[in-house]
């Protein structure tokens, strides 16, 4: 049975979409079936595999309708997609009195989880209906903080809700472990942070840091992960890395 694995910051622009497809891609490459759910709105994961973010059906706004999934095979050799679509942005309305909303998620990646090593999904950067459905089709959370002035702002609540929610609807969720992202080695700051995360979350820190990089920014323009677009540059290393911790865990 596959570990399923939600990665999740209210704070937006922190490395959770790059980290998704590149983490999946570097465990892809480790031989395991991975899995992306891209439960954004915005669909980046989505379009930085190289597909349209349009509604050609078996979407995960038609799971979370409760209707039939279409799970896509990438250009990466081990690596699936269930898209997104810009209609995500209206499901939390649709959903409103909709019994067991928080498992739509869940029930549809249940009935497929037995095929994938590895499933990695992309929450949106709120805490709201979309990311609860997550929550409750996650074994557990991987946090991405980036190494910047305010980086542990709003994880407090991203804590809390991850408690409130193994109380409420998912008593197995756990976190899987914090991943420090856009890291400059040239910058005294960046060191600062390393240490303030490291102090405040101890074991849990991936010893894998995710380096500041202009090659990792561009390969989802180019629809591939970084080690399609790059697998020689310092990006590709670090996910390669974090893969083996994350299967090593």
């Amino acid at each position: 049975m596959g570990r399923t694995v939600a990665l999740a910051n209210q704070k937006g622009g922190v490395g959770k979409t790059t980290t998704v497809i590149n983490l999946g891609a570097a465990l892809a490459s480790l031989d395991r079936r991975v899995l992306l759910v891209d439960v954004d709105p915005q669909s980046n994961t989505t379009s930085g595999l190289g597909f349209p973010k349009e509604n050609d059906g078996g979407t995960v706004y038609d799971a979370l309708r409760g209707e039939p999934i279409a799970i896509k095979p990438t250009a990466f050799p081990n690596l699936f997609l269930l898209s997104s679509t810009r209609e995500l942005v209206g499901a939390e309305i649709e959903l409103v009195d909709v019994p067991d909303r928080e498992r739509r998620l869940a029930a549809a990646l249940d009935a497929v989880k037995g095929e994938f090593d590895f499933i990695l999904i992309d929450c949106p950067p709120s805490l709201g209906l979309l990311t609860l459905n997550s929550l409750c089709a996650a074994d557990a959370v991987l946090i991405p903080i980036q190494c910047e002035y305010f980086a542990l702002e709003g994880v407090t609540d991203l804590m809390e809700t991850i408690d409130r929610i193994r109380a409420s609807f998912n008593g197995r969720l756990e976190i899987e472990g914090v991943l420090l992202t856009m890291y400059d080695e040239r910058t005294n700051l960046s060191r600062q942070i390393v240490d303030d995360i490291r102090s405040h979350f101890g074991p849990k820190v991936y010893r894998s840091v995710i380096p500041r990089s202009v090659r990792l920014a561009e390969a989802p323009s180019f629809g591939k992960p970084i080690l399609a677009y790059d697998i020689k540059s310092k990006g590709s290393e670090a996910y390669l890395a974090l893969a083996a911790e994350v299967i090593g865990s």
